[in-house]
């Protein structure tokens, strides 16, 4: 049997450590590509069970609800251990049998300087995943698959991108997939076991900053960074 039958091949593949971090660093890129008609999907690493406020299946529900508002083609979770995500076998090869299941063209995942260090894992791992997808002989159960370019993106901490996307007019729909995720951002403190964390004050506001910041490099209104993995190939400029 083919593990690549019946499966939607996807032109973008964007690993996450936790549901929300996609949204984040690049919810306007995805919102902007699947306009235009491209297949996009999530491949979230963590339920987030370690997040100090909501619950799994409270986050799962908020994930659904802005994968809708972003259109999506595909949202996984891999399940892997939230705070003990490792460059290990047992943990990348999941990753790589997403990447030969979906065969996208690009892959994407956190920059790899980021304070949270589950971020930084996530970025080794899609490293690691992308490199050994190509290798035939690697779980060769599954059809390897070369994927054309690596990209990093930003969550919390910006630092001086290589590319920039204009996000000015999908920026709306960025923000209203991250307030889909309330009890990280806008919880009113009137929730069992709630605690303020550096999410539930105007963070937000502070993507939005950060986007506008990136945007006026080029003179748009919103624009979100990238750093790719090795030179990217042009025929022409």
């Amino acid at each position: 049997m083919n593990p690549t039958r019946n499966n939607p091949t996807l032109d973008m593949l964007i690993f996450a450590a936790h549901p929300d971090d996609a949204e984040i660093g690049m919810g306007g890129t995805i919102a902007k590509h699947i306009q235009d008609g491209l297949t996009v999907g999530i491949i979230d690493l963590t339920y987030a069970e370690m997040s100090s406020n909501g619950n799994v299946e409270l986050r799962q529900r908020e994930a659904a609800a802005a994968s809708a508002i972003l259109g999506l083609t595909v949202r996984d979770n891999l399940g892997l251990p939230d705070r003990r995500l490792s460059v290990i076998a047992q943990q990348v090869d999941p990753m790589v049998a997403a990447i030969r299941k979906y065969r996208p063209r690009l892959v994407f995942a956190p920059y790899f300087a980021d304070r949270h260090p589950d971020h930084i894992a996530c970025s080794r791992m899609a490293e690691e995943a992308v490199f050994n997808a190509k290798l035939r002989k690697y779980m060769p159960e599954y059809p390897a698959w070369t994927v054309e370019q690596l990209f990093f993106y930003f969550i919390n901490d910006t630092h001086a991108p290589q590319l920039l996307i204009d996000i000015s007019e999908v920026h709306e729909i960025k923000m209203n997939a991250l307030k889909a995720y309330r009890s990280q951002f806008m919880p009113d403190g009137h929730e069992a076991d709630w605690v303020e964390t550096p999410l539930t004050g105007a963070y937000l506001d502070n993507v939005a900053a950060r986007d506008r910041l990136l945007g006026q490099a080029k003179k748009w209104s919103y624009a979100e960074g990238f750093i790719p993995k090795g030179p990217v190939a042009l025929n022409r400029f």
